[in-house]
């Protein structure tokens, strides 16, 4: 007796527990088709905008963005969070309450600021410590008293010059990372200047070199543009390479 109200109780609830089943299959695939949705939507919102150069709105509003994005890069300012950067600019531009005072955020904006670049500072000069004591090593690099690090490419036979004299040179610079910030062999046009009239580490190489010499400098930073560097080519305490020819001391 037992046994058959268990088989009938099973035949009843059969067909409750297959109708559930199929609501349940029919409910997952609805959820499937909405999140296939929302992928699609998320895709097309993380499609670049196309910006249309020929409208003058578009166009000023662009080239706003190069410069503040080339200043913020330059000032280590790069990893700032965009979006709530644009919305806060929408805040302003909208006059809408701010989450901060003006005052406060530029006491901000400075302190972060200062302690970027105090980071960023170490961070290549270490770096630029590390260079000249790997590079000194290697055969053919000679160092001054100063520091200067030097490589004789090519030996000429002519005179050298004194801090009075001017010269004609061609040269390279570059960065460590092979970046080149300045170039008169690209230029297609040699360089003149009086000796003692360029950075440290030039006047002092110069007047070691003779006419036809072409030889690498590796200049550090303390006798090229020191802890300021030269923004935005020459990057704080960076040391310098330059490639140069000396053509004729005038």
């Amino acid at each position: 007796m037992r046994f058959l109200l268990y088989v009938l109780s099973a035949a009843f609830a059969f067909p409750a527990f297959a109708q559930s089943k199929k609501e349940l299959q029919n409910q997952v695939a609805e959820l499937q088709s909405r999140i296939a949705k929302l992928d699609a939507e998320i895709a097309e919102l993380k499609k670049p905008l196309e910006v249309n150069l020929n409208d003058s709105t578009e166009q000023v509003s662009y080239c706003f963005g190069v410069v503040l994005g080339q200043n913020f890069k330059n000032t280590g300012l790069d990893s700032l969070d965009m979006e709530v950067f644009v919305t806060a600019m929408q805040d302003v531009i909208a006059d809408k309450p701010l989450k901060v005072r003006p005052k406060e955020a530029e006491a901000t904006m400075q302190h972060y600021m200062q302690a970027t670049m105090m980071k960023r500072s170490a961070v290549a000069k270490e770096q630029s410590q590390k260079f000249l004591d790997e590079n000194k090593t290697k055969e053919g690099v000679k160092t001054t008293a100063t520091g200067l690090q030097y490589k004789v490419v090519a030996q000429g036979t002519g005179k050298s010059p004194t801090t009075a004299d001017r010269v004609t040179v061609h040269y390279t610079g570059k960065l460590v990372d092979g970046t080149v910030f300045d170039s008169s062999v690209q230029r297609g046009q040699p360089a003149t200047f009086r000796v003692n009239q360029v950075i440290p580490g030039w006047t002092e190489a110069l007047q070691m070199m003779k006419e036809g010499d072409k030889w690498t400098l590796f200049i550090p930073y303390s006798l090229a543009y020191g802890e300021r560097g030269s923004p935005p080519q020459i990057p704080p305490f960076s040391t310098l390479i330059f490639d140069v020819e000396l053509m004729k001391v005038n």
